[in-house]
């Protein structure tokens, strides 16, 4: 792919991390019936029950719907029979697990051209066949809001951040689907699509040849591949403005809607991370288990399994399951030890953004990290290290104390409607105070959505 540089965003501030354990390019089926749906990973997502333990389901059949928003549903990824409903503390529902019979049944929703159906056709489709919740909104990372009309949508085609997968790679040849998912979306917004692609990429052909989208380039280090930096540098959020966003292994999902008529949640994940003897993309299906796809392919240290990557990702058990949102699985080694006298040690295999330790001279160098804080919690003080990796105009040690002390007026002043924790993620990297920083923008957010609700 060839960029006209003159108009390309170059993102300046921001951090590279690299490590060991990136996917090789080859796709392999990974081999499971075990799937679940879990709704821990919506945020705001009240939960009501429309199946019970022993149901039979097919791709498609609504599992559970918000019970605040009535026409949020949320369906089942593939055909099988409801294992287990999975409840918390508080009978809080946690997973609502499904064993796969092998027979791919699906509901059909009738295969139609969203370019010549109209906006309520399409947002019905969308929402009976549970794929409405991958389209969603800033400010808050929600679900969007079916009647909302945002003044523009996002989609970020690539991923910058450590071991991230390769989007060209994925979506090479499913040019008829993505642009099917895009006519779509054009059809939700009166405002633009932008398509935001990387100004090095040299592979896929699919993202710009695609058309009634406007194509944007980035460059420039990780968060560069963060829709939020991008929306910060196309079309900043005002209070009150919302505009949408999703990746293009949405896009591929709702293009399948309209050509076949049936929920087709196949994912390409990739298999990463220092720990992993084998890392590669695998085939299967939206909430697989880890089990199958770790087993036999892995050292024998003791690791911590991350849904998504190791900046934003959750941690799982082996037994646990994929988010719905994650197309990447990486496995490091556990931190859990003590480094006596570590910070006086040479340090050529540490990672580090200051120059505290020689491995700053070898720029191309590739690490296995672990989750050793290498440090304890200390207060939280100005140091001006967050703004180097920081590419907002924002500025982010004040917004973070501003969310600490609940200072509504101030944290709207500050920015926080154009942000999301993952934005903060490298803050949290070279915090040297240990502070959870991505825990306290979700609280403000979700503070800040409940205030304007």
């Amino acid at each position: 792919m060839k960029v006209d540089m003159s108009t390309v965003t170059k993102i300046k501030k921001g951090l590279d991390i690299k490590m060991i354990g990136e996917a090789e390019k080859t796709i392999k089926d990974h081999v499971t019936d075990q799937f679940a749906i879990k709704p821990i990973d919506f945020i705001g997502v009240f939960p009501k029950m429309l199946v019970k333990e022993g149901d039979l389901v097919k791709a498609g059949t609504p599992l559970y719907v918000d019970k605040y928003r009535d026409n949020i549903l949320f369906t089942s990824s593939v055909s099988g029979k409801v294992k287990e409903v999975k409840r918390g503390p508080k009978r809080i529902l946690l997973a609502i697990k499904i064993e796969a019979d092998g027979k791919e049944e699906a509901i059909d929703f009738k295969a139609e051209n969203p370019a010549k159906l109209s906006r309520d056709a399409v947002v019905k489709k969308l929402i009976e066949s549970g794929v409405w919740p991958f389209i969603r909104q800033r400010p808050y990372s929600i679900i969007a809001n079916p009647s909302d009309k945002p003044k523009a949508i996002f989609i970020s085609t690539f991923d910058s951040a450590p071991l991230a997968p390769d989007n060209d790679f994925i979506v090479h040849g499913q040019g008829e689907a993505f642009q099917t998912g895009i006519d779509a979306l054009l059809k939700l917004t009166e405002g633009k699509v932008h398509l935001n692609v990387d100004a090095d990429s040299t592979s896929s052909k699919v993202f710009t040849q695609t058309k009634g989208v406007e194509i944007n380039a980035f460059s420039g280090p990780h968060p560069s591949g963060n829709v939020g930096v991008q929306i910060n540098k196309i079309s900043p959020l005002n209070k009150g403005e919302v505009v949408w966003y999703l990746y293009p292994q949405d896009v591929l999902t709702i293009g399948r809607l309209f050509l076949t008529g049936k929920f087709d949640a196949t994912r390409i994940i990739a298999l990463t991370g220092s720990e992993v003897m084998r890392p590669a993309y695998y085939k299967t299906k939206i909430g697989a288990a880890i089990e199958p796809l770790v087993k036999g392919n892995v050292t024998t240290v003791e690791k911590r399994y991350i849904s998504g990557n190791v900046l934003t990702g959750k941690q799982i058990d082996l037994d646990g399951y994929l988010s719905f949102y994650h197309n990447q699985l990486t496995v490091i080694p556990e931190g859990n030890y003590f480094e006596l006298f570590g910070w006086a040690l040479p340090g050529f295999n540490k990672f580090s953004m200051s120059r505290s330790y020689p491995s700053f001279l070898f720029k191309n160098k590739k690490y296995r990290l672990d989750t050793n804080y290498h440090g304890g919690h200390r207060a939280l003080v100005m140091t001006g290290e967050f703004e180097k990796v920081f590419p907002f105009d924002i500025y982010p040690l004040q917004l973070i104390k501003a969310i600490m002390v609940e200072d509504i007026d101030l944290m709207e002043n500050l920015g926080i409607y154009e942000v999301d924790e993952e934005d903060f993620a490298l803050c949290e990297v070279i915090d040297t105070s240990k502070t959870n920083i991505q825990e306290i923008v979700r609280k403000g957010l979700d503070l800040m959505r409940k205030e304007m609700s």
